[in-house]
């Protein structure tokens, strides 16, 4: 079960494609909503003089109203912009069929061992524990065997197969990192919940309504502004002694 788990690591590894790139537009309009933002966080104490910062200001203060810089153009009428369906964005569904490829090589294997194990071991004794323990545990250490007198030390093989399976995660983190592909806890997920193990693009964002907001950011920023060169010259020749 180390080789499988190993292997198993490796092979999703392999299955994993790096994210696509942006397309210009989308950088672009990334950029667009960065830009305002640092604009915006500096402006109490801003290496920005004042004609510059307000026609910064203002250009992207319109350009956000007009939606310049919307990767998909400005928004057409007057029609509220629908939510981004991410079903119809190929970068969101290149990730979710990632994590079901990535979902089937984590469980098929399993699948395999534990219909060997049913097929020709069941109802096998395999290991007796070597130190004692109460009834209660006598259900999860003999599976398959239905003997009601046999000592709880006893273990069978499926129930050793249940042990391995869930006990060697350590063992995989201690030889293939945290990060590993071969921890058995993600076999217990759906398919569409392993798609979040895999490398996926960010979630798509609402930028007409992103850029609406910060162009109200903006305009209370404008209230806080302060240029840090102001009368920097009657301060530098008070610091030196100069003027008193």
């Amino acid at each position: 079960m180390i080789l499988v788990g190993v292997l198993r690591h490796y092979v999703v590894l392999l299955l994993q494609s790096p994210p696509k790139k942006l397309s210009r537009a989308a950088i672009r309009e990334q950029r667009a909503l960065m830009r305002a933002q640092i604009l915006r966080t500096t402006s109490a104490n801003s290496p920005v003089p004042p004609s510059v910062y307000r026609s910064i200001s203002q250009h992207l203060s319109q350009a956000f109203v007009d939606g310049t810089y919307l990767k998909d153009g400005p928004p057409k009428g007057d029609a509220p912009s629908a939510p981004p369906n991410p079903l119809t964005d190929p970068s969101q569904m290149d990730g979710m069929m990632a994590g079901m490829k990535t979902q089937m090589v984590m469980m098929v294997p399993q699948m395999v061992i534990m219909g060997w194990i049913n097929f020709f071991f069941q109802g096998f004794v395999l290991i007796k524990l070597p130190f004692p323990l109460t009834l209660g545990f006598k259900s999860m250490l003999q599976r398959g065997v239905e003997t009601p007198d046999m000592d709880v030390r006893w273990v069978s093989s499926l129930s050793w197969y249940f042990l391995n399976f869930f006990g060697l995660n350590g063992l995989y983190r201690l030889i293939l990192g945290n990060e590993n592909s071969a921890d058995s806890s993600r076999d217990m997920t759906t398919p569409f919940a392993a798609a979040a193990a895999a490398p996926q693009a960010p979630q798509a964002q609402d930028f007409n309504k992103l850029f609406k907001a910060e162009r109200d950011n903006l305009e209370f920023a404008e209230g806080l502004y302060e240029w840090v060169g102001k009368d920097v010259e009657t301060r530098i020749l008070k610091k030196y002694g100069r003027l008193s």
